[in-house]
């Protein structure tokens, strides 16, 4: 199995973020507009709609307030995966910042460029959304 770990180091506090990560529901709104358009979440069971209109269906295995750690299981989607789960953490930095750290374990190996591709990709439009609303909230509270 191979596994991708990515840390995404945000001008925001660990609370922000998390509230972002956590609000499952929202993923498309909070995390990546543009890159996924929409988000059904049934039970435990979110389907992530793509804007080619393709879906990935994911299994929400985790969600801990305590750790700021959500876990997730992809079921079904558009690339050929034999397994696939990750996570994201936030770990709060000294300054009221935060790292987000995405780890992702998937089969088969081969897949690993694409994946290692898509995270960077995905984590850029993350870093700018979350920093983006942060911002546009505190401007809102002045």
């Amino acid at each position: 199995m191979t596994t991708i770990r990515k840390e995404i180091a945000l001008n925001v506090s660990p609370e922000h973020v998390w509230d972002a990560v956590k609000d499952v529901g929202a993923f498309h709104l909070r995390l990546v507009p543009g890159y996924t358009e929409n988000t059904l979440l049934e039970g435990n069971v979110r389907t992530l709609i793509l804007p080619n209109g393709d879906s990935v269906r994911e299994l929400i295995v985790a969600v801990d307030d305590n750790e700021r750690r959500m876990v997730f299981a992809v079921k079904e989607g558009r690339m050929p995966l034999l397994h696939h789960n990750a996570s994201f953490q936030v770990f709060p930095n000294e300054t009221n910042s935060s790292t987000l750290v995405w780890t992702t374990d998937f089969l088969p190996e081969e897949l690993g460029k694409m994946i290692q591709d898509q995270v960077d990709r995905v984590s850029e439009v993350m870093k700018h959304t979350i920093e983006a609303a942060a911002k546009k909230e505190s401007q809102h509270s002045d």
